[in-house]
């Protein structure tokens, strides 16, 4: 499957979904401040795309990335 078949999902709606900020807002702020990390490393871009497999921390939680490729 080619890069641009993969399925993503952007880091904001990311975190909502999995209820590590209640809303898009939320998400929006803490990930301007720097709160959030992906795959390590400081992520300020909101819209970033996230693909099966990447980890995204905030506040000593860790979620792992889980796109079905259909």
């Amino acid at each position: 499957m080619s890069e641009q078949e993969q399925a993503t999902i952007r880091l904001d709606q990311f975190m909502k979904y999995v209820g590590m900020v209640g809303t898009g807002g939320a998400a929006k702020h803490l990930i301007q401040q720097g709160a959030v990390l992906v795959n390590g490393a400081v992520e300020t871009q909101r819209s970033r795309k996230l693909h099966t497999g990447d980890r995204v921390t905030f506040a000593g939680r860790t979620e792992v990335v889980a796109l079905d490729h259909e």
